[in-house]
């Protein structure tokens, strides 16, 4: 078990959804958060509501103004935040942005490298630049969000999924090579969450239209789910019973819960996706 009172983590994305409801749990539970995002003001919302909470919550949170897919950024990130709080003891990376609901040959390629800058270098210049420091405490951890479009494919979103996919693996290869250290490693796979992820996408209209709906848990709840496993030391996190149940089907029915995924997506985006000849 890992007990989170007096530990320091950072978490990406904090400025809204699932980050800044971690950033919360986490606080409460007596932990300090190096809170990061690219939004300077969704991130003071997020420290606004931690001080009205208690006012002695100024000294368990600071912010950082960061764009984690610039790699200089993140090492002006990590200095200020080493140089701030002395030490690290988890790390969850937590931002991230979806694709435009579209097939592949409809994105530029600036669209496509956009996805990975953020998915999956932005998580990569962050465990290259806090591992170090991680192995220095005597209980760490790193938390990276996959989604369960890493381990299956998502008609519509297949960047987007490959780019979690490469989390998923890189995460697994990961725990292995540092098996024998202080830091464990962690894999989440949310479901449907309501979250405002879709801004960042063309669709987010039809997204935000289904996430009124109450489609999937809300952030406080996977973030409750997610800290859970923190705790547990799990190394494989899902969240949700939609992510459980297709985790399953797409192992038994690989090709028939793809299809299936398709029409879900029309159903709740709207987006006609070509269909299988």
């Amino acid at each position: 078990m890992m007990n989170l009172n007096g530990k320091i983590f950072v978490v990406t994305g904090a400025g809204s959804g699932i980050g800044r409801e971690l950033t919360l749990q986490l606080i409460a539970k007596g932990a300090t958060v190096a809170a990061a995002d690219y939004n300077e003001q969704t991130l003071a919302e997020t420290k606004a509501i931690i001080l009205k909470l208690a006012q002695q919550n100024d000294q368990k949170i600071s912010c950082h103004i960061v764009d984690i897919s610039k790699q200089e950024q993140v090492k002006e990130m990590a200095q200020d935040i080493i140089k701030q709080h002395g030490n690290l003891d988890g790390l969850i990376n937590n931002a991230g942005i979806i694709q435009p609901f579209c097939p592949v040959e409809d994105l530029s390629i600036s669209q496509m490298e956009h996805v990975f800058n953020v998915n999956w270098w932005g998580a990569i210049y962050m465990i290259h630049a806090f591992l170090p420091t991680l192995k220095t405490s005597s209980q760490a951890c790193i938390i990276n969000i996959s989604s369960m479009g890493g381990y299956m494919p998502f008609p519509g979103q297949v960047i987007y999924g490959a780019s979690k996919a490469a989390i998923k693996l890189m995460t697994e290869g990961l725990a292995v090579e540092l098996a024998d250290t202080n830091v464990n490693i962690s894999v989440v796979y949310p479901g449907a969450v309501q979250t405002n992820i879709s801004d960042s996408i063309n669709d987010g209209e039809k997204l935000a239209q289904a996430a009124e709906q109450d489609v999937g848990l809300t952030a406080e709840r996977a973030a409750q789910d997610i800290i859970k496993g923190i705790e547990k030391q799990k190394t494989r996190i899902l969240i949700g019973t939609d992510s459980k149940i297709i985790d399953k089907l797409y192992r038994l029915m690989p090709v028939t819960t793809a299809r299936l995924m398709s029409w879900l997506m029309k159903k709740f985006t709207g987006v006609e996706m070509p269909q299988e000849k």
